[in-house]
């Protein structure tokens, strides 16, 4: 017994691992992207070529960091397996940065095409889903951008700096995507981009020895799902309504009038957002809570900041503001798109469960009759290095 044991301990260091592949041997997709012609999908990834992003070179040599691939199959799985029909590398995708859907395809329907992703063991799934607006995930990964040295590391990075700077954008990851899909209580959004200036030199390394890139990419709106079907986008003022309604605002500028005319710009330092609901006379009840703290960021009118009295006047002016704004991006939800994006059921299946099982079969059509109850309160907390406009002073 004691022989058989030491002989099979003796074998286990000369196993090796049976999984093992070379980096030399893979191709890296940073980039993916999905539509659908006809009854088939068809694929796009952007491979990076290490040599081309290391730091000597950059994303400006003459030589573009990224080759695309295209291929076409009934299934994804075809498709990308496909692929190696013309790369010397078999496709790997654990490193995906972004996953981009025509909006085509969105409008029918992604739950399929993201079957294989959240089934696939090596992918991670902290990549972030994006919308083509108006374009297809195709002619949107084949934009070559400026700064970053790959064009999916630019859009990841572009979607979380907007997201934390300015608010009318949010980042989703697979998992996010999924939950709300599954959830009878929230259905699920997307960001969008925009091709801007759509042109055959954004795939050229011309797009970007120019001061202002020819053709760029922008994040532009929020797309709005029932289930896993597009049915519309978000303006820029109901996306940022939503990030406030969803605790998802980090830092963002607005501005409001003063009271003797002109503008006052502030900026939001810290948002907290709570909401909730429960059933009233047989009508959902539907609330929102929100706190704010703001600094004033410019100043364009002539007005004391040293009195205790305009600032009480300016963060009441700013909470009229921002009602407005939530107000709006709720009405767009149960007029415009009828559709509960914001999570108002899920609110009430965490505090009243059980009236939440009477409630969960027709969400949607309560929601469009709810009462919603909003809830301002702003803080301005700071005037900058200066009080007054030197402007003034010096008038």
């Amino acid at each position: 017994m004691l022989t058989a044991l030491l002989l099979l301990l003796l074998t286990l260091p000369i196993t090796g691992c049976w999984d093992r592949r070379e980096m030399n041997e893979l191709g890296i997709a940073l980039g993916m992207g999905i539509d659908r012609v006809d009854d088939k999908y068809v694929v796009t990834v952007q491979v990076v070529k290490p040599g081309q992003v290391a730091e000597q070179k950059g994303a400006t040599g003459a030589e573009s960091p990224v080759v695309m691939y295209k291929s076409e199959g009934p299934t994804i799985y075809e498709a990308i397996r496909k692929m190696t029909t013309a790369s010397p590398r078999k496709i790997y995708a654990a490193h995906l940065r972004v996953l981009l859907f025509g909006e085509a395809l969105a409008r029918q329907g992604i739950g399929n095409a993201l079957d294989l992703l959240s089934r696939d063991y090596e992918l991670r799934t902290d990549f972030y889903l994006l919308i083509a607006r108006g374009a297809t995930a195709q002619e949107a990964l084949n934009v070559l951008t400026p700064l970053e040295k790959t064009p999916p590391n630019k859009l990841f990075r572009s979607i979380e700096t907007s997201e934390k700077a300015w608010a009318p954008v949010v980042s989703i990851s697979l998992d996010d995507f999924v939950n709300d899909i599954v959830s009878k209580g929230k259905n699920p959004i997307i960001s969008g981009i925009r091709i801007v200036n759509p042109d055959e030199v954004g795939a050229s390394t011309k797009n970007l020895n120019t001061i202002r890139p020819k053709v760029m990419l922008e994040n532009d709106g929020i797309a709005v799902f029932r289930k896993d079907r597009l049915i519309g986008w978000m303006s820029e003022e109901e996306s940022k309504g939503y990030n406030y309604i969803t605790n998802n605002v980090h830092s963002t500028v607005g501005h409001i009038s003063c009271p003797g005319g002109g503008k006052l710009a502030l900026e939001v330092v810290d948002a907290h957002s709570k909401i909730g609901g429960k059933m009233v006379s047989g009508r959902p009840y539907l609330s929102v809570d929100v706190t704010v703290e703001q600094s004033v960021g410019e100043v364009e009118c002539r007005i004391d900041l040293t009195k205790i009295s305009t600032i009480q006047e300016l963060e009441k002016r700013a909470e009229n503001s921002l009602t407005r704004i939530i107000r709006h991006a709720i009405d767009a939800g149960q007029k415009k798109f009828k559709s509960d994006y914001f999570g108002f059921g899920n609110a009430i299946h965490r505090g009243h469960p059980k009236m939440w099982k009477q409630l969960q079969k027709d969400w949607d059509e309560r929601f469009e009759d709810a009462l919603v109850d909003v809830n301002v309160q702003i803080k301005i907390i700071r005037t900058g290095t200066i009080t007054n406009s030197f402007m003034e002073e010096e008038e």
